[in-house]
């Protein structure tokens, strides 16, 4: 005789399942991504004007030229490419919407279809797809057929803005090390404080996505130290030249 608990239906207290989780990881991973760009594009800014002279004015001024330009550019950039995918999962939805006012036996035969495909017997399958489609047609079949969620919609202003404020927020560090630093430890201190905040965006890059910390930290910290180093570089053969 078993011993083992009866199955009970039941989500993982550690996994998400919140309504609305596709909008809130949308504009979570713009941030992270906007805070990283930041951090990178403005560190090799000031690097390399660094590299070039000495003058904490021309860094400052470098360093908030870039700050301004590229999180006006992070936003627009993303609410136009949040806004165009909007714009496609709208489109496919009043389709779907049409189809299953249209010809609903068609639509519930497609349902029961893919959740054969899946692996259900066929009898199983038009169960399940006939008591979703009772409780909520358009969900049902938009999240089969499209994978869309017709309540979570992805919204191009909160990425938009998610976006130009973690880079903002992740240029500040690189600008303000590098222009309150005294010069002769300054390279290294910037190099130093954006190494740790890069270590933390590559971080919470892969917590975010679920996938592995390590890789993601080394891959992250590798990549800004060496766009560092570059441009450091160019901006001392440059100012050697000029």
């Amino acid at each position: 005789m078993s011993t083992e608990p009866a199955l009970e239906a039941r989500q993982h207290e550690d996994e998400p399942h919140q309504d609305g989780l596709h909008n809130r990881l949308n504009w979570l991973r713009a941030g992270v991504l906007g805070a990283n760009d930041g951090i990178v594009s403005t560190a090799g800014i000031v690097m390399g004007v660094a590299g070039a002279t000495t003058d904490r004015g021309a860094i400052l001024v470098a360093g908030v030229a870039g700050l301004a330009a590229g999180a006006l550019s992070m936003g627009a950039g993303e609410y136009v490419s949040v806004s165009t995918q909007k714009d496609s999962e709208l489109a496919l939805l009043d389709k779907e919407r049409r189809e299953l006012a249209e010809d609903p036996r068609d639509e519930l035969e497609e349902l029961a279809a893919i959740y054969v495909g899946k692996g259900l017997t066929e009898d199983l399958a038009l169960q399940v797809a006939e008591q979703l489609t009772a409780h909520d047609a358009l969900g049902a079949h938009a999240e089969a057929e499209l994978g869309i969620d017709p309540d979570d919609i992805t919204s191009p202003w909160a990425a938009a803005w998610a976006s130009m404020l973690a880079f903002t927020v992740g240029a500040m560090l690189p600008l303000l090390t590098i222009t309150l630093v005294t010069a002769s430890a300054r390279v290294w201190v910037t190099v130093a404080a954006v190494t740790a905040a890069l270590a933390l965006t590559g971080w919470a890059s892969a917590r975010f996505g679920y996938g592995p910390t390590g890789r993601a930290v080394v891959r992250n910290v590798l990549g800004g130290v060496f766009a560092m180093a570059v441009t450091y570089g160019i901006g001392t053969l440059l100012g050697q030249a000029v």
